[in-house]
């Protein structure tokens, strides 16, 4: 492996990281706003979609990182 595929794959591995947080941290948020009696139901959807577009962003730099193999 080259420095640059290694550096590649070490901020690929960071920013994995950074989503795993962020996707965490929205889900604790739902949950929290769901537990209120009147909460805001816009912001439970936007919540939502950011959480899915966050798990997309996971799946895609899994990918990267570990391609499927071809016999």
């Amino acid at each position: 492996m080259s420095d640059e595929t290694f550096e590649d794959a070490t901020s690929l591995h960071r920013r994995l990281d950074e989503l795993r947080i962020e996707h965490q941290d929205l889900d604790d948020a739902i949950t929290r706003l769901a537990q209120l009696p009147l909460g805001d139901e816009l912001m439970l959807r936007r919540l939502k979609k950011r959480k899915l577009i966050l798990k997309d962003r996971m799946s895609a730099i899994e990918r990267l990182l570990e391609p499927d193999e071809r016999a």
